[in-house]
């Protein structure tokens, strides 16, 4: 991973060169200097790569000269293609890409001049973005690469002191990413409740974070039989972690995020097929994008309220599982039936989003989870599903998704879903009838009965939490940390006064 990103308002030389080339074959601003300072070192090499300079295409070539010993050329597109924040993560992630094999220092010698962006700190949104792609998993790798990898970049930029305070807030923002990362990559003997809940605590409480850890017994006492009786199947025992940021003025209610965290889902007594089982261990990603949510607006000290709930269990089949045809009272004191124990995450919302609203009283709640596979098959892998009974608040969200490449596309909530999950025993059941269909959709009026008429969004993450398609997420195939950046956005642009 890289280890230090660095800005220069002049040109360095003794290392390896990144260089920006239009999508008609004309050289960038900057690369026109260079080319004419140094006897055209680009331009001679390019009509031999034949190189049409399309976004985020990239080639290299060997230096002749002392000064740059390896050239890397990347496409910028149409020269009056104006980019956007997005885009200059891309563009960053591909320069990444490019050099990481590279045992030298890199030097990228675009700027705002050739990439008509409106403010000089261009260069902080192209680090952002090479050093969130050089984060990997390879811990228990015990055979490591051997090939050497970049670890320092340096980026030319019209405003230096500008572009390190931006880069500074972004790279908190990655530090929060890859917390997320890590633990959604961990397997599920290394992270399970009583596990998360340390890290959470750990890793938050000396940032600042009010940090508080429910056992058994205190959501036994607080009447979480729906949450608990997805974990009462296995002997790694159900935790809640309640975390609070209050940055903000003490009169401004807080904002609840609220995930979850299936720290390994079986199925419970309804098994889940063989193929891929191996994947559940991610199922607890809603739980993590709230984690490492919580350690960016803490480093970066945003000046919000914020409210964390992470509910975390474990769904495994033993003889004390719950079984098909249970009927539990959720905190609310709303009677669920269990048609399924692999609808098991909405039954760990219900009583997580209940909680949030009933303590805390929270200006709205949003929750994350990866709740259904109906969602990759609507959405593929590109798009969150976004369901809300706030437009206002759904706009918002999406609005920061486009802006940092954590989309979410919003989904319709109608009468003809909510009446799909009305159960003949009890208040409802787990999940909807088979004529009715529309899982994702069922599952989220499902969680909207236990919002007591608060503000509140669900975002289901179940397709993109995890991605093998390196274009759509600015990280390598792998868990992408969706939620963190976008949730971050969304605070700071709604919420945090003055940032």
């Amino acid at each position: 991973m890289l280890e230090k990103v660095s800005f220069s308002d002049k040109l360095s030389k003794n290392c390896s060169l990144v260089a920006g080339v239009h999508a008609d074959g004309s050289l960038s601003r900057n690369a026109k200097k260079i080319d004419e300072s140094f006897e055209g070192i680009i331009s001679k090499n390019l009509g031999k790569l034949k190189f049409d300079g399309k976004f985020l295409k990239t080639c290299s070539f060997i230096s002749c000269s002392n000064d740059y010993n390896h050239i890397i050329i990347v496409g910028l597109g149409e020269p009056n293609k104006e980019f956007s924040k997005l885009e200059l993560e891309k563009l960053g992630a591909t320069i990444y890409s490019a050099a990481e094999k590279l045992d030298s220092n890199v030097f990228i010698a675009i700027d705002a001049e050739d990439l008509r962006f409106p403010c000089a700190c261009a260069s902080s949104f192209i680090g952002f973005g090479a050093l969130l792609r050089s984060w990997n998993f390879d811990k228990y790798k015990t055979k490591k690469n051997e090939k050497p990898k970049l670890k320092t970049l340096s980026i030319l930029t019209q405003d230096v002191k500008t572009s390190e305070e931006r880069f500074d807030e972004l790279r908190k923002i990655a530090d929060g990413a890859f917390l997320t990362r890590l633990v959604v990559s961990e397997p599920a003997n290394v992270i399970y409740p009583e596990s998360l809940a340390k890290i959470a605590k750990d890793e938050l409480a000396p940032l600042g974070v009010e940090v508080e850890i429910l056992d058994e017994a205190d959501m036994k006492k607080l009447g979480m039989n729906s949450l608990l009786a997805v974990g009462q199947g296995s002997e790694n025992r159900p935790r809640m972690a309640v975390l609070r940021w209050n940055g903000g003025d003490k009169s401004q209610k807080p904002i609840a995020f609220v995930g979850k965290g299936v720290t390994f889902d079986s199925g419970g007594i309804s098994l889940k097929p063989e193929n891929n089982m191996n994947e559940m261990i991610r199922d607890m990603a809603g739980s993590g994008a709230v984690l490492g949510l919580f350690k960016a607006v803490a480093l970066n000290k945003l000046p919000v309220n914020v409210v964390g709930i992470m509910a975390m269990v474990e769904n495994m089949p033993s003889g004390s599982a719950q079984r098909p045809g249970d009927i539990v009272k959720s905190m609310s004191g709303q009677t669920i039936e269990v048609l399924s124990t692999d609808a098991e995450g909405r039954m760990v919302l219900a009583d997580a989003i209940w909680y949030a609203q009933d303590r805390f009283d929270p200006e709205a709640i949003i929750d994350l989870a990866t709740l259904t596979g109906a969602m990759a098959v609507a959405l593929g892998h590109e798009f969150a599903g976004l369901f809300s009974n706030c437009d206002k608040l759904a706009e918002q969200i999406s609005k920061s998704g486009d802006a940092t490449g954590e989309k979410a596309w919003r989904m319709p909530m109608t009468d003809h879903f909510e009446k799909g999950i009305d159960s003949d025993v009890a208040d409802m059941q787990n999940i909807g009838r088979p004529n009715v269909r529309g899982g994702s959709i069922t599952a989220a009026h499902f969680l909207r009965r236990f919002t007591n008429g608060k503000r509140w969004a669900h975002l289901d993450i179940a397709a993109v939490e995890c991605v093998t398609f390196d274009d759509l997420f600015v990280c390598g195939k792998g868990t992408t940390g969706y939620g963190v950046h976008l949730l971050y956005d969304f605070l700071r642009e709604n919420y945090a006064k003055g940032s």
